[in-house]
């Protein structure tokens, strides 16, 4: 019988292996995670910051827009600042010459834009919402993003004028043929103008350059005023909130809160990361009806002659190996991972050894040591791989 040279046998893991094993585990939870408040940071950064003072041509803040408001005036165009839809009619029936500038339009209700409909005079539409457009500009639809401060790219004067203009994060659109578009985002544009029922209305998806903040910058109080300025009068209309109840029909995706989106979003690709990280894993086998039934021993047999035929008794001894040690960690309750990393190598040796009664040495042999070179160390093997398990199952 061939004799088993036990290799040395290591000493218990360190505190660097314990930390490693534990850092290889948990480190794709630690990804995903990371991961995940990036992407709630780089939402968060993307949110549109609208409050109480955006577009406001009477606030001063850096979201309002008295700048706009003020420099208009001071070119002969008055600003008259209305906060109803009702009194932005009134005005324009005894100012139909005037524009009407709509911002916040997401406050207007259905019997607003009606009012404006009948309403004389051409509009501006500042990123107005989806109901606002069905209303007041047939034909346009909002489309995608725009991403920097793009040339106008058109005949339009207004726009041809003031050169490039701040376009970041504004909406673009879809027009149908006879509508003028600007600043253009592939097939679609971030000013739209466009004839509707004898009048003009201009449709223009960024807010931020009319912004006491903005107005400053590229061509934007250029593109504003002569957007606004060349008329007799501006009628600029800031919708106050619209009371309860009379908001009409909206999806149930209108009526979910922003914040609330943004956290279902963020599960969604919680879900999506640690599927893709726990598919890498490969289930059980599964089990398939067989055309032949072979009884088990002729399939060891079997492969023993294969191994046998093609002298691996290196390749055996790594399959008998492979299997005890997966079936010893279950026997003493290890992870199911310890079977083959090698950092647990001496835990398990230690574990088997002290339910056995046999030495470290021996069993670090057995299930450690090098392959046999016949065919009777293999066998040899065998039967110390048999009896390990045995004697660590009845312990």
């Amino acid at each position: 019988m061939t004799t088993l040279q036990a290799p040395p046998v290591g000493e218990p893991a360190t505190a660097g292996q314990v930390a490693r094993r534990r850092w290889q585990r948990s480190r794709g939870i630690l990804v995903a995670v990371l991961a995940l408040l990036v992407l709630g940071v780089l939402l968060a950064l993307m949110r549109p910051r609208t409050g109480s003072e955006t577009l406001d041509p009477d606030s001063p803040g850096q979201q309002g827009a008295r700048a706009l408001a003020e420099i208009t005036r001071q070119h002969g165009t008055p600003v008259t600042v209305v906060h109803t839809a009702a009194d932005a009619a009134e005005r324009l029936r005894a100012q139909p010459d005037a524009v009407l500038v709509v911002v916040r339009s997401e406050r207007l209700v259905a019997a607003d834009l009606t009012a404006l409909r009948g309403a004389p005079g051409d509009r501006l539409l500042v990123t107005p919402s989806s109901e606002t457009l069905n209303a007041l500009a047939p034909g346009v639809e909002a489309g995608g993003a725009a991403w920097g401060t793009p040339e106008p790219d058109c005949t339009l004067p207004a726009a041809a004028y003031a050169g490039n203009a701040d376009f970041l994060g504004a909406t673009t659109y879809t027009a149908p043929g006879e509508a003028t578009k600007c600043y253009l985002s592939g097939d679609e544009a971030g000013l739209v103008q466009l004839p509707v029922a004898g009048a003009t209305v201009t449709v223009l998806g960024s807010s931020r350059l009319l912004t006491n903040e903005h107005l400053a910058e590229h061509g934007n109080a250029a593109l504003a005023m002569n957007l606004i300025g060349s008329r007799s009068g501006a009628v600029w209309l800031m919708p106050d909130l619209p009371a309860p109840g009379s908001g009409g029909h909206k999806s149930f995706f209108e009526l979910v809160p922003f914040g609330v989106r943004l956290g279902l979003l963020q599960v969604v690709i919680a879900v999506v990361l640690v599927a893709l990280w726990r598919s890498r894993r490969l289930g059980p086998v599964v089990v398939e009806p067989l055309p032949v039934v072979v009884r088990s021993a002729e399939t060891v047999e079997g492969r023993a002659r294969l191994y046998r035929s093609r002298r691996a008794a290196d390749r055996a001894a790594e399959a008998l190996r492979a299997g005890a040690l997966e079936r010893l960690t279950a026997l003493l309750g290890m992870p199911r991972s310890a079977a083959s990393d090698p950092a647990m190598a001496a835990e398990i040796v230690a574990a088997v050894a002290a339910h056995t009664g046999r030495e470290q040495a021996v069993v670090g042999a057995a299930l450690y040591g090098p392959p046999p070179v016949d065919d009777a160390g293999l066998v040899s093997l065998a039967g110390v791989l048999d009896d390990l398990e045995r004697l660590v199952r009845n312990s």
